[in-house]
């Protein structure tokens, strides 16, 4: 059992030692209170067309989703009735959590070190997913790349969006940020 009182997670201690003075020196801050730092850690898994078949398919989405995050995930619901696509209103259709603080880093260093060499014909990630605002949103065609889902036990494959988002002002000091906690951009 982990000490949590002494526990720090790996990234959160590698930003606080190494690249706040690193992107300090890199956009010559003035205050410590500039410097970017990550804010929240957002994922989503939308079921669609399978959780209007099958009720049970969001259910079994929020609990990969909770498994993956260590956080218990929201079920999200269709917020109107729409007709062509048999959709009613407050019908499940996903699931999603935000992290923050510690859980953050925790899943950040998972994602980096452990799921996304697992990816397969992984290349790197694209470096124009910015929003113009400092946050980073991406997507996984499988969320069986985490080692929590027990592949044996799955009953469909789920995609899954992921957003980063920062306090970063600009899109470059974020992919600054994200860099020196070795994401794998390939641009």
């Amino acid at each position: 059992m982990l000490d949590t009182a002494t526990y720090t997670p790996r990234l959160k201690a590698v930003y606080k030692d190494t690249i706040r003075a690193a992107m300090k020196e890199e956009f010559g801050y003035k205050n410590d209170m500039q410097i970017p730092r990550l804010d929240k850690i957002v994922l989503n898994i939308g079921c669609g067309a399978e959780a209007v078949r099958d009720s049970k398919k969001a259910k079994s989405a929020q609990e990969d989703l909770t498994a993956i995050a260590g956080q218990k995930a929201l079920t999200t619901v269709a917020k109107k009735s729409i007709a062509g696509f048999r959709v009613r209103e407050d019908m499940p259709l996903g699931a999603k959590v935000t992290l923050r603080g510690d859980r953050m880093y925790e899943f950040l260093d998972r994602l980096i070190t452990i799921a996304m060499p697992r990816i397969r014909d992984f290349r790197g990630i694209s470096g124009k997913s910015f929003d113009g605002r400092g946050n980073y949103a991406m997507g996984l065609k499988e969320h069986l790349v985490f080692p929590e889902i027990d592949f044996d036990k799955i009953d469909e494959n789920w995609g899954m969006d992921i957003v980063i988002a920062t306090t970063s002002q600009t899109d470059a000091e974020a992919k600054a940020l994200l860099k020196h906690f070795n994401m794998p951009f390939n641009s």
